[in-house]
């Protein structure tokens, strides 16, 4: 017998930590000598902290949402007494979790499995085999056979992986660089953050494998210092490699040597962009140059240098594993393999999902996420990041691949997922990744930099109230120029949230200018909170709450709300029983 506990950062945020030592103790006490496996995230980020409990048999029961006050029972009813424990049982071998068995799984394939401070654990199931079967093979053949997967990258623009690969090889020069991009600075993005905390090997070995192809001798992972468990980890994984003779001088015994290091990043979202990411690596202001030369022609230190994305390496030893016709079997014609998404917003079952390419957003959502909360409507969801676009409801069947998706007016991204419902405001889910975008612009272009400044400002007036008639065709006017104007993909898409949200979601944006009211409910500035006499049974509640103190009453009176100091804080519906519904939004 066997015992997983996640030990992630979602997990650890969820109380992870404690469980654990609450789940020693108890094991303690009834002298059970059983072993605990810390894991990392399986991507039921909903259900945090999760516990594995495996039996000799092999059998899985995976309990959820686990306080140390739960454990006792677990161990006295289960371990010891040998019945399953009903209650926050999650998931079993034979009655899977919809949100685990809908998914193909080739990137996250160790997630939630194996121990990531264990190489062991990774070798035991077939890691560092693809390195082993590369080093006997050509470049070219590597080159090929990624080729042959379709594989594309996976940190937003899609790029044929090979095409990248070769071009970094056939460029001249002794000295070339394999970069990883894991600059994750998505709002609601923690893809490769969570393979970095669960399966830092897949990672090293697939940059492993990309060197030997293309020719070079170190790599380097560019990783956000506001990740210190993967960061903690990855150094970890190094290590071991190293001292397993995985990385380093002659690896395996023969002529290719490979060394890996981590480099620090401040959390500048700019330097997600591989231009602006090298400019940060050799010590300088993270900012876009131009192109060409490409990386694959002078990249860093003026050298030849390949950069792909976490979730992109990571595909890779499964690659050379398998074969590239085994992963070009999965997805569509066009868009090949499978794709990680961080489930997040407005949805039942959030956290990271893996799924062939061509799958709906339907069925991601409602088959896999489990739908809306509170089984309210769906209204969009916001694919791409904060550069991305809101696809509403009428879309909602559109397949997950490129080109399908970009058709939309949104990008794959690196797989962001944020789902809203009827009570999102599209106007200010605009304003809110417009500000992001502004804030984060290097301010290298014009047209970004005041561009986007402009378009936020006019997004602010319209959501307090004070927009004008011609607001729409200037921000649509203003959008277009920024796009076109900006020298890389930050400014280029930052006009996204907007045009999606002014395509499908106009009316909105004409309500909140020509009416001064927002349909659903959100703005501030528009809303106005009153009390409805025939309903209000004088219980007081809301005065009390009110941190303003501009509701007032007496017993047997109705309470009035005083529209001239009311704040819009809501605090009065918040308490208002349900019964009741004395407080009404309008």
């Amino acid at each position: 017998m066997k015992i997983r506990i996640g030990l992630g950062s979602c997990g650890i945020a969820a109380g992870a930590l404690k469980v654990m030592e609450a789940l020693k103790a108890e094991l303690n006490n009834h002298n059970l000598d059983i072993e605990i496996q810390k894991t990392g995230c399986i991507g039921m980020c909903h259900n945090e902290p999760l516990l594995d409990i495996i039996d000799d048999n092999g059998q899985i029961f995976t309990y959820g949402k686990i306080t140390e006050k739960d454990i006792k029972g677990i161990i006295e009813q289960y371990i010891i007494a040998g019945n399953p424990v009903e209650k926050h049982l999650v998931n079993s071998n034979t009655n899977p979790n919809d949100f685990l068995a809908e998914q193909v799984r080739v990137a996250l394939r160790n997630c939630g499995i194996i121990d990531p401070e264990q190489i062991g654990h990774y070798t035991e199931r077939g890691g560092y085999e693809a390195l082993k079967k590369a080093i006997t093979m050509s470049p070219e053949g590597i080159i090929e056979e990624i080729k042959t997967s379709g594989l594309r990258g996976r940190g937003g623009a899609g790029f044929p992986t090979w095409f990248k690969w070769n071009a970094a090889k056939n460029n001249p020069g002794e000295i070339k660089y394999i970069v990883c991009n894991a600059d994750e600075g998505d709002p609601g993005a923690f893809m490769d953050r969570s393979v970095l905390e669960s399966d830092p090997h897949s990672v090293l070995e697939g940059m492993a494998i990309a060197g030997y192809a293309i020719g070079a001798a170190e790599g380097v992972i560019y990783c956000r210092a506001e990740y210190p468990l993967a960061i903690r980890r990855l150094e970890l994984a190094i290590k071991q490699a190293k001292e397993k003779g995985l990385l380093g001088s002659n690896i395996l015994g023969s002529q290719f040597s490979f060394n890996i290091r981590i480099k620090q990043g401040a959390g500048a979202f700019v330097c997600g962009e591989e231009t602006a990411l090298i400019a940060s690596l050799e010590g300088e202001r993270g900012m876009p140059r131009l192109k060409p030369p490409f990386p694959a022609q002078s990249g860093y230190w003026g050298k030849p240098t390949n950069i792909n994305n976490v979730e992109t390496f990571a595909n890779v030893p499964w690659i050379i594993a398998e074969g590239g016709k085994a992963f070009a079997a999965m997805g569509s014609q066009t868009s090949k393999g499978t794709k990680v998404f961080a489930l997040a917003g407005k949805i039942k079952r959030g956290g990271l999902v893996e799924v062939p390419m061509g799958l709906s957003l339907r069925d991601v959502i409602y088959k896999i996420g489990g739908g809306i909360k509170e089984d309210r409507n769906f209204k969009a969801v916001q694919l791409g990041g904060p550069s991305g676009g809101c696809i509403p409801v009428d879309l909602l069947d559109t397949p997950v691949e490129y080109e399908s998706i970009t058709a939309t007016g949104a990008i794959m991204g690196s797989g962001g997922m944020v789902v809203m419902d009827e009570t999102t405001c599209m106007v200010d889910v605009a304003r809110f990744f417009l500000d992001f975008t502004q804030k984060e612009s290097c301010g290298k272009c014009v047209q970004c930099r005041i561009g986007t400044k402009r378009m936020l400002e006019i997004l602010e007036r319209i959501c307090k109230g004070e927009g004008q008639p011609g607001d729409i065709e200037l921000l649509q006017e203003i959008a277009i120029k920024v796009g076109e104007g900006s020298l890389c993909g930050l400014g280029q898409s930052a006009p996204n949230p907007v045009l999606t949200t002014i395509r499908y979601f106009r009316e909105e944006y004409e309500a909140h200018i020509n009416e001064k009211k927002c349909p659903a409910m959100q703005c501030k500035a528009l809303i106005t909170y009153r009390i409805d006499p025939d309903k209000c049974k004088s219980c007081s509640l809301c005065a009390k709450k009110c941190p303003v103190n501009c509701i007032t009453g007496e017993k047997k009176k109705p309470y009035v709300i005083d529209q001239e100091q009311c704040i819009k804080c809501g605090n009065c519906m918040e308490v208002c029983p349900t019964k009741f519904n004395a407080v009404i939004v309008e």
